[in-house]
């Protein structure tokens, strides 16, 4: 046995394929089962040898080098052997097989009887040939044909794989694309981690300022009371102004509640105004399109009446073509009566040719008893005339007549006889043409009938199915009627329900319009009370800081006072001194006058100096007495001014008061109204919204109808088109029987035509079997490359899968730091809010606010931009705020510029003070703030990563699916090779036929020379000669029958191979089909995508504005330090001067 080359290389060269994480060879997997079949093979057979094909000398698997692979079959003998089978020679046929099919074309001089023999066999197997050339031409257009679907395929494969390809390279460049994005989210939430730790930081810094500041102004604290307990006699009158002052400032608390609750209800209502107002333009635009739909919907049924007018018309002339069809019908049962006479005709006349030819037979076999006595008396005048020439030797002369006489008449006799054999030969060739011609027309006729018979069980079935499309048509018909009047109806609903619900609008718009006038009411009364509260708020602010400054100016005055007091007691004391120096001097004066008199006068001078020095300072201190006088009834007289001022104040606050109930209730009146056309719009939307189910129900319900007319109207189409095919078809089977007779006369020309294409198809043959050999080479290579590719892929997506494993691990940790740093951001805040506890009794009315804006903020989430809205008016407001205090810091100033710098510094560190415990208050808040931000942030992470796992989770499954398409585009590739092998296979046996083909017709031709000559031969046979040709007849019409039933087993084969080709297609559909359903889920990540990308992008913005947010908490935190800098050095300086005096007034005592 000789085994083929592209056998051995496809069993030797087998392509890498991936198993799990691992590659390994096809081989490897299937190299039990191969080497079992080619041991089995081998053992049941007698090979010659068995080539081994080497495809690399590197040894790599799925690598195959062309020159080297050629080399060995160029060496091997294979391509001679493709060679020699290509001219015609055999290279797989035993010698024997070869010398017993063709030694009959051998020309051999023998007798006359093996010439009979030898024409008998030659007859049969120009029989033989004969049908073996038509099969084999039959074979030759099937195999043609078979060749073009199956190169139609190949191409279609091909660009199917192109087409996946192109598709698994758009996936993968996606799934970049994915892992790209991914990337960047997970760098921007590493980014959002550090920032927060940061924040962290920071604010860990800040709680150890704010303890260091506390600490200071506990010192501060210290020195104050230290100082303060030199000043108690005036506690008491202070003690009074700062309950009025508390009071005072408990009633502006309460009007700046009163007037953010007011903002707020404002805010509200506008936000509500709003929402109203959209939804009124909501109802509107609703209106309208429910017109517009109302207009359409006429339209639609107006055309539907007409539709169904032109349908009514369409049935009618259905009804009219069935007619013609049943009268039509019943003009081909006719014809088919008429067929079955001219049949019975026929077997009659069959009959009558059968008799004649029995009559013809036994004629002929008269004619070769005739022939055969003819023979045996030539024989005996032979003998005679051997016997007559012995004697005639002797005679010559006397019977030279005689055997002139009886050579002639032998002669004609003969002649006649030889004419008589060829006139008996061509009338049994005629009637054999005759008998074949009939057998056909038989066969015709049989075959036309059973045509004829289907087409009337066809009609049959056709006219019933149309009668049933017919009634099934008129139920559909009076349906849509009964649904076209169900539609006019509930149209006439709809249109008084719509105006009803515009007539409900125009009132609800009437309201709306009356409310807003009310809302501009009251904005206007807002902003009145607004401007009032802000006069009455400078107005208090004003009389604080007077009262601040006249409280400044008592406590140094009273100071000055106390001062003076001590120098005037310093002084009696030194008068008292004095005078007693006096006296003890008049003394000595009195004991000693004499003696120191010159001592005494000195110091008369002395004591007198001293004296008018006292006075000078006696007069001094009285007059700074006078003064301070002057200046504590000034300042009596001005708190007198304050107390009447503040009894002003208090009174326009109780009417203020009032004013706010009855705003109040004014307000509580118009929310019920509020509420109330809030209750009613609602159940406006929804009295609208169920109109509008019923709008869409009834559109579901018009385009349901929409689409039955149209499936109505395609059923009549292709009833139509059936009819049309109907009646071509009767036209075409009247038509057939006219062109069978035809057909028969062109058989013969195609005879001819077949030969000549039968040498054009050889050589295409050829050329098609080079291509093969390069598109096999072409797709080994294909193979390859696809696998290496499979193999790169897969390893890249195994790199992926490590990748995103690495990610999540990384993400886990990064949130595992961000759940540590929030409990430990949770413990510092937990130490400040103890450290906190001592100003939260005083803060306590703001911690409330801010409590109840949480729950606000809790329960609004939707409303962040109104939040950021009252964020920005609040910090607006902190702005004027501080540039009121700085207006009033300045007023101070001015008023202040006499007192000394002590004061000043003391004031400015107790304005610090407030200052930056309103900023810590704001710090805390922010603080709060952030923390929600950072659980937000948190929980949109948990959602991604939930995302990411379901999108990992579907590319999983792309990935498989993939997988199951490549390994379906693989299994139809093998698919293809084994058709294109069996086709190279089929090829070689057509391409050997034909070449057996073009030897039999030279043997045909050598043999039809050989028969006319043998024919002149055997004019002299008789009927054992035509015994043999009935038998050797006989013998070709059971070879006919054989290869008949050859020829039917080889259509069958042919059916099998269309029908694998249409399982092919039928795959090559499902592959596009998942490739559809791939590109879909592609469409479908990439949307998603798209969603994480903007929710990214909002991610970032939110954490761009936290940043913003805390650039400025950190620049006014720098501010709040600069300015607790400011408070320490001045403390200091304060600390310096007091020790200063302390040491003066020391160092004078």
């Amino acid at each position: 046995m000789c085994l083929n080359s592209a056998d051995l290389l496809k069993a030797l060269c087998y392509p890498r394929v991936k198993v799990g994480n691992e590659y390994v060879t096809k081989g490897q997997t299937v190299q039990q089962e191969n080497l079992n079949k080619l041991m089995s093979n081998l053992r049941t057979t007698h090979p010659h040898f068995v080539r081994c094909i080497i495809p690399n000398e590197t040894k790599t698997p799925g690598a195959m080098e062309h020159a080297l692979v050629l080399h060995q079959l160029r060496c091997n003998g294979v391509l001679e052997g493709i060679r020699i089978c290509r001219k015609g020679f055999p290279s797989r046929i035993a010698y024997a097989d070869f010398k017993q099919r063709y030694q009959k074309s051998r020309v051999e001089s023998e007798n006359l009887t093996d010439a009979e023999e030898r024409c008998d066999q030659l007859i049969k197997t120009k029989i033989q040939l004969e049908a073996k050339i038509k099969e084999l031409n039959e074979r030759l257009e099937d195999e043609e044909e078979s060749n073009a679907e199956l190169t139609a395929k190949k191409r279609k494969l091909e660009d199917e794989c192109s087409e996946l390809k192109k598709d698994i390279d758009d996936l993968e460049l996606t799934l970049a694309k994915v892992e790209k994005e991914k990337h960047a989210t997970e760098n921007k939430v590493k980014n959002l981690t550090e920032e927060m730790a940061v924040l962290d930081e920071n604010i860990a810094r800040l709680t150890k300022e704010k303890k260091a500041l506390q600490e200071a102004h506990q010192q501060t604290l210290d020195d104050l009371q230290a100082e303060e307990d030199k000043v108690n006699t005036l506690t008491k009158a202070k003690t009074k102004l700062e309950q009025q002052v508390d009071d005072l400032e408990g009633s502006l608390e309460q009007e700046k509640k009163l007037r953010m609750d007011l903002e707020r209800s404002k805010r509200k209502l506008e936000g509500d105004l709003k929402l109203a107002q959209e939804t009124i333009m909501d109802l509107e635009n609703d209106r309208q399109q429910l017109d517009e739909k109302l207009k359409k919907k006429d339209f639609e049924i107006s055309q539907f009446g007409s539709r169904i007018e032109d349908e009514q018309a369409l049935g009618a002339q259905l009804q009219k073509k069935i007619k013609e069809l049943q009268a039509r019908i019943e003009e081909l049962e006719e014809e088919i009566e008429s067929e079955r006479a001219a049949r019975a005709k026929a077997e009659k006349q069959r009959s009558d040719l059968s008799r004649e030819l029995e009559e013809i037979s036994e004629r002929l076999e008269e004619a070769g008893g005739a022939t055969s006595v003819q023979i045996e008396m030539n024989k005996k005048r032979e003998a005679e005339f051997q016997k007559m020439r012995r004697d005639l030797e002797e005679a010559t002369l006397q019977h030279e007549a005689t055997a002139a006489a009886l050579r002639k008449k032998h002669a004609d006799s003969s002649a006649e006889l030889g004419e008589q054999i060829d006139n008996l030969q061509r009338v049994k060739q005629k009637l054999e043409k005759e008998k074949s011609e009939l057998r056909m027309e038989l066969d015709d006729l049989a075959s036309n009938l059973e045509t004829v018979t289907k087409y009337k069980a066809n009609y049959e079935k056709m006219s019933r199915t149309l009668e049933d499309q017919l009634s099934e048509l008129k139920t559909k018909e009076e349906e849509h009627q009964r649904q076209i009047n169900d539609i006019n109806a509930q149209r006439a609903r709809l249109q008084t329900e719509n105006g009803e619900y515009s007539r409900q609008l125009e009132e609800r718009d009437a309201l709306i319009s009356q409310l807003s006038r009310g809302k501009q009411a009251f904005t206007q009364q807002l902003e009145e009370l607004k401007r009032q509260l802000e006069e009455e708020i400078k107005a208090k602010n004003a009389l604080a800081h007077s009262l601040q400054s006249s409280r400044h100016d008592c406590d140094l005055l009273r100071e000055q006072y106390e001062e003076e007091q001590e120098a005037k007691s310093e002084l009696q004391r030194s008068l008292s001194k004095a005078n007693s120096e006096v006296a003890q001097w008049r003394t000595k004066y009195e004991t000693d006058a004499i003696q120191r008199t010159e001592e005494l006068e000195e110091a008369k001078k002395k004591l007198a100096q001293r004296l008018q020095d006292a006075e000078e300072q006696i007069e001094a201190v009285n007059s700074k007495c006078a003064s301070l006088e002057k200046t504590k009834q000034r300042l009596q007289n001005e708190v007198e001014d304050l107390m009447v001022d503040v009894e002003r104040s208090n009174a326009a606050c109780a009417a203020l008061d009032k004013k706010q109930k009855n705003f109040d209730k004014i307000l509580a009146d118009w929310k019920q109204k509020y509420e109330e056309t809030q209750a009613e719009l609602e159940a406006s939307l929804k009295e609208t919204r169920s109109i509008s189910t019923e709008l869409f129900k009834m559109k579901n319900a018009y385009e349901e109808s929409i689409d039955q007319l149209e499936t109505i109207k395609r059923e009549n189409k292709n009833l139509q088109q059936e009819i049309s095919d109907l009646t071509e078809q009767v036209s075409e089977s009247s038509k057939t029987l006219h062109e069978v007779e035809k057909a028969k006369k062109q058989i013969e020309q195609e005879r001819n035509e077949i030969h000549t294409a039968l040498e054009e198809a050889e050589a295409s043959l050829e050329h098609e079997e080079g291509k093969i050999l390069r598109i096999q080479l072409e797709l080994t290579q294909v193979k390859s490359e696809i696998e290496r590719r499979i193999a790169e892929k897969d390893e890249e997506i195994d790199q992926m899968k490590r990748n995103h494993v690495r990610v999540v691990e990384a993400m886990q940790s990064s949130l595992d730091a961000e759940i540590r740093s929030r409990n430990d951001a949770l413990r510092v805040k937990k130490k400040m809010e103890g450290d906190l506890n001592e100003m939260e009794i005083q803060l306590s009315h703001a911690n409330r606010q801010a409590a109840e804006s949480q729950k606000q903020l809790r329960n609004v989430q939707a409303l962040l931009k109104d939040v950021q809205i009252h964020l920005d008016d609040s910090l607006r407001t902190n702005d004027d705020l501080k540039e009121q205090l700085a207006m009033v810091e300045r007023r101070a100033n001015l008023m202040q510029a006499e007192v000394e710098e002590i004061r000043a510094a003391l004031e400015q560190t107790e304005r610090s003070r407030k200052v930056a415990e309103q900023e810590l208050l704001d710090a805390s808040e922010r603080v709060q703030l952030l923390h929600t931000q950072n659980t937000s942030l948190i929980n949109t992470k948990k959602k991604h990563e939930t995302d990411i796992a379901q999108l990992q989770s579907e590319v999983e499954e792309a990935i498989q699916e993939a997988r199951n398409a490549e390994e379906k585009a693989k299994k139809a590739i093998t698919d293809a090779a084994m058709m294109a092998e069996e086709l190279k296979k089929e090829q070689d046996t057509s391409a050997h036929l034909e070449r057996m083909k073009k030897n039999l017709d030279q043997t045909v031709k050598d043999l039809q020379l050989r028969l006319d000559e043998a024919e002149q031969l055997a004019l002299k046979g008789g009927k054992k000669q035509i015994q043999k040709l009935e038998a050797r007849v006989r013998e070709l019409e059971n070879e006919l029958d054989s290869e008949q039933k050859r020829s039917s087993d080889a259509i069958k084969g042919v059916r099998k191979y269309e029908r694998r080709v249409k399982e092919l297609s039928y795959q090559s559909e499902e592959d596009k089909k998942n490739v559809f359903r791939l590109q879909d889920l592609v469409d479908k990540l990439q949307l998603k995508v798209k969603a994480y990308k903007r929710q990214t992008e909002e991610i970032e913005e939110q954490s761009n504005v936290n940043l913003s947010k805390y650039r400025k908490i950190q620049h006014e935190l720098e501010e709040a330090e600069e300015r607790a800098d400011v408070a320490e050095s001045q403390v200091n300086k304060l600390r310096v001067k007091t020790r200063d005096v302390i040491k003066t007034t020391k160092s004078e005592e």
